[in-house]
């Protein structure tokens, strides 16, 4: 077994007990904690009840290495290794009771910056699915024992994804973007769940996923699905305060990245 393997099993089985966790809070009835950005970004209780399991788990296994979380602060660590965590990745969703949330978790190596850091092992478990998807690097990408591929183009168009920020000062930004790329789209989905949209590219289910002002936590995990499932993932315009991410297939990717390149 591989160090990245074993990082990924660790990753795989506390992300399914947190996973539980958030599901039992969600049927027990949501409370709201407190807003973020905006009154549109909420956290709950369960977002923080579920990222201290999460924390304290990974100090258990190993005390040595770093956390970088949503909801608590930062800890640098001594090892070289940070966990890169968002306990619950669609708390709007989780507090309407809509089932696209998801509990991300990765690894990664070096500096816990996008760019500078090398993800190692990623855990996205959707519990109200009952959705495993794990990666480790150079070892493929899975949901449960089946090996994820990216999709290729086809004749009809690209399903495509995204999400909107927060402010609704960036609303009009964002819907002109999806007007920049609907000539390529067959379609459009808006879940609402970044680590998602990554897990359904990387699983063949979407054909490419693009989306400005993520956060690291949004997408360490998923985008290290999509790498090893033979995608592109790529951030442009990264001096800007909202950078985009684009997913996707190699063949989607080039083309998403022509038009979103145009934008930056």
């Amino acid at each position: 077994m591989t160090a990245e393997t074993e990082l990924t099993d660790l990753a795989a089985g506390i992300a399914r007990e947190a996973g539980e966790l958030a599901l039992r809070r969600r049927e027990e009835g949501v409370h709201l904690a407190a807003t973020k950005s905006s009154l549109a970004d909420i956290v709950t209780e369960a977002d923080r009840e579920v990222e201290a399991l999460i924390r304290a788990r990974l100090r258990e296994a190993r005390p040595g290495d770093g956390f970088l979380g949503e909801e608590s602060d930062a800890d640098a660590g001594v090892t070289g290794i940070t966990w890169v965590v968002d306990p619950i990745d669609g708390t709007v969703n989780y507090a309407y009771g809509i089932p696209a949330y998801a509990v991300s978790i990765a690894a990664v190596q070096g500096e816990a910056v996008p760019g500078r850091w090398e993800a190692l092992a990623a855990a996205v478990f959707a519990p109200a699915h009952d959705e495993l998807f794990t990666a480790a690097r150079g070892e493929g990408a899975w949901r449960g024992s089946l090996r994820l591929a990216v999709t290729s183009a086809t004749p009809a168009g690209a399903l495509l994804a995204t999400g909107f920020g927060y402010d609704p000062a960036t609303h009009d930004g964002d819907i002109a973007t999806v007007r920049r790329v609907m000539p390529m789209a067959r379609d459009l989905r808006r879940a609402g769940a970044a680590s998602l949209d990554l897990a359904y590219v990387a699983a063949g289910r979407l054909d490419g996923y693009f989306e400005r002002g993520l956060k690291p936590w949004d997408f360490a995990a998923g985008a290290l699905l999509v790498a090893e499932a033979g995608g592109v993932v790529t951030r442009v315009d990264t001096a800007s305060a909202r950078p985009m991410l684009i997913a996707a297939g190699p063949d989607v990717h080039a083309r998403l990245t022509v038009l979103l390149d145009e934008e930056a």
